[in-house]
């Protein structure tokens, strides 16, 4: 994979580029957010790994301004803060995982791994659709009724999750280790929050609901 680390310790960045790059995986490295941040949008990039302080611009930031350009590309969060609030804020940032510092290496490349597959959702060229409801993998827009609904990348994630796999019941564990990390905390409800989002752009004022809630098992996006 060709990876962009955003890091402003050089020691940190210099064991993980190390290690990375023992993996087969090359590392361009970026010591600043400004840097970073320039770096992301004039390069093609497999996964971005960003730290949130970072010098001159935030991690925080940084993810939001690729973001606007860079809807697809794979983006892990590596930061010290790991508090639940520091999390969703990551999230709703744009972020696809968060990793907490201190942290093992060998749980890097298991998320790293766990990033690449979650690639192959969609195929980009793809149009899908479910009952009056489309999402295109290229344009990363999606429709209702003719109509454009404006979406955070985590709720794109999301949709894009359940309408790939429409009509089958997809449990809260899976949901939570395909769009937001192999050990998202299942104690907290935010793929509720996040289901609860979903609804209320997608199914609210029109004619009948996508999103079913299967209790017990989990969520399904039905055909109709």
């Amino acid at each position: 994979m060709n990876i962009l680390l955003v890091e402003d310790e050089p020691k940190v960045a210099e064991f993980i580029k190390k290690g990375l790059s023992e993996q087969n995986h090359h590392v361009d490295l970026a010591y600043d957010g400004l840097y970073g941040e320039k770096m992301a949008l004039e390069n093609e990039y497999d996964l971005i790994i960003l730290d949130v302080i970072l010098p001159h611009v935030s991690g925080l930031e940084v993810c939001k301004h690729i973001r606007k350009y860079k809807a697809d590309v794979p983006i892990l969060m590596l930061t010290a803060l790991g508090t639940i609030q520091d999390k969703v804020y990551g999230f709703n940032s744009g972020v696809d995982d968060y990793l907490v510092k201190p942290f093992h290496f060998e749980e890097l490349l298991v998320r790293i791994n766990a990033l690449g597959r979650r690639k192959l959702f969609s195929f980009p060229g793809t149009i899908y659709t479910a009952g009056d409801l489309e999402l295109d993998g290229y344009k990363k827009t999606v429709k209702r009724a003719g109509k454009q609904i404006i979406m955070t990348a985590k709720e794109y994630s999301l949709l894009e999750l359940l309408i790939v796999n429409k009509n089958k019941v997809l449990s809260r564990s899976y949901i939570a280790e395909s769009v937001w990390g192999i050990d998202f905390d299942r104690g907290t409800n935010v793929i509720d929050v996040y289901i609860s989002y979903l609804r209320n752009k997608i199914d609210k004022g029109f004619d009948y609901n996508l999103i079913h809630t299967v209790i017990g098992m989990g969520y399904v996006l039905k055909d109709s």
